[in-house]
């Protein structure tokens, strides 16, 4: 049991491949020591994007700090999910060192920073060559609009899919009669166009967080250097596309085979999952893999959650012949899903719903993107995100502000929104408050939805 450096104890973690595969000794050691531990409420954490079991495992034991204080005659246990993402490291973390030291990160944009470098390597690590000749050309951002095409084309080379790859089954948040909704057009589009919309969509974030460099005389994402700039966003973005069906994977193929096993080993175990960003997605897959008949699962706490906020819906309202990809799936908890989200998360306001735009509407989206536009008004709430807005489309869902939701009694089942907005705020560009969720008060949501005293 991995409890050095851990303010809580007794801590597992579990650790899965891209595959959803999981080290099989750490599976073991948890299903035969959570009842020897007579463990009553099991406290399941994923991370979202992250770049190492360092960086987990500290925001593991920061979050789950408070919570002994907070019920202290709880039979509590706690297991980190440890599973493989990565975050760009120019992305600043309230509160949290950077992951790498900062002459590893120090490159004027757009080219590739060697930290970044290294973290998409470990993450695509068949892929290297890819990310050597990506990064060559973001060092030299050339003029000509053929290498940005180029560029293009070595991006979707890097996060695509391997043909009966399991984890294409798992891409998609929403399903169109037949099969997933198609892929983001930023994998699909005129790359130019793309690089163009994320240049601004840059500038617009920079400027509401007081950063802005563009001139108001000057259409900064048509010069070549704001064209580069949206390509190296590009490239973030769609590697979070691959982290976040990567994260559908784990949870489905992983995690929800590991509760089923855990039911069988420890029945009388409550269990609680909590996702953060992808993780949140991870935790959601989770009851899509939990066998039939599981009813160990007492609460669902979604924080800051990437992934389409109609994942749950029976019907989208745009499209009555699509539903989201976990529609009903709520119902496997016994007990409520719990989304807390935060308009001051610029990942998930601006960037999300650009990057999650579909094939086939790019060009109208496009269009109406002016010096001076706001991508939720432009775009929507088509693209809207779990941690931007929560839950939608769902019948039933209740709505409370964070001092609503401590004071009161969370419902007992269905889809809960929290507006986190009190505490989750903090954070520079290009994300914002995004990983701003280690508070006191978000512990104790995780607690009320779970009634753990």
């Amino acid at each position: 049991m991995a409890e050095r450096a851990m303010s809580v104890t007794p801590y597992w973690e579990l650790t899965f491949d891209a595959d959803g595969d999981v080290d099989g000794r750490e599976r073991d050691r948890l299903l035969a020591q959570v009842a020897q531990r007579k463990v009553h409420d099991l406290v399941v954490f994923a991370h979202g994007w992250n770049n190492e079991r360092s960086g987990a495992t500290r925001l593991y034991s920061r979050f789950f700090q408070p919570v002994p204080a907070l019920a202290p005659r709880a039979r509590l246990g706690y297991v980190g999910v440890v599973w493989p993402s990565m975050i760009f490291p120019d992305e600043p973390i309230p509160d949290f060192p950077a992951s790498v030291p900062a002459e590893v990160t120090a490159v004027a944009r757009p080219a590739l920073a060697k930290g970044a470098r290294q973290a998409l390597v470990e993450v695509f690590p068949d892929r290297a060559t890819l990310v050597e000749q990506i990064a060559r050309l973001l060092e030299r951002h050339p003029d000509e609009e053929a290498s940005l095409e180029t560029f293009g084309q070595l991006v979707r080379l890097l996060v695509e899919a391997r043909p009966q790859d399991p984890q294409d089954a798992c891409a998609a948040d929403t399903l169109a009669t037949g099969g997933p909704v198609s892929g983001p057009e930023m994998l699909s589009g005129d790359t130019a166009l793309v690089c163009r919309d994320f240049a601004r969509a840059l500038d617009r974030v920079a400027s509401l967080h007081g950063t802005s460099a563009a001139s108001g005389a000057v259409d900064f994402s048509f010069t070549p250097a704001g064209l580069w700039d949206g390509a190296h966003e590009l490239l973030r973005q769609a590697t979070y596309y691959a982290m976040k069906r990567r994260a559908g994977t784990v949870g489905e193929r992983g995690l929800g085979r590991v509760l089923g096993r855990l039911a069988q080993a420890a029945p009388d175990v409550r269990v609680h999952l909590v996702g953060h960003s992808f993780g949140g997605r991870l935790v959601s897959f989770a009851l899509r893999g939990l066998p039939a008949g599981v009813r160990t699962v007492k609460s669902v706490t979604l924080l800051q959650g990437a992934f389409s906020h109609y994942a749950f819906a029976a019907r989208l309202p745009h499209d009555t012949h699509a539903s989201g990809a976990l529609h009903g799936l709520q119902s496997r908890i016994d007990g409520p899903l719990v989304c807390c989200y935060s308009h001051f998360d610029s990942a998930l306001g601006t960037m999300y719903p650009l990057a999650s735009r579909m094939a086939g509407d790019a060009r109208s989206a496009a269009g109406e993107l002016g010096a001076d536009f706001d991508i939720g008004r432009t775009l929507g709430p088509r693209w809207g995100a779990m941690g931007h807005d929560g839950v939608q489309a769902v019948d039933g869902t209740r709505a409370f502000t964070l001092a609503e939701a401590l004071r009161a009694e969370l419902p007992a089942s269905g889809c809960v929104n929290v507006d986190a907005a009190a505490v989750v705020k903090r954070g520079g560009p290009p994300t914002g408050a995004h990983s701003d969720i280690v508070h006191r008060e978000l512990a104790q949501v995780v607690l009320a939805a779970g009634r753990i005293r």
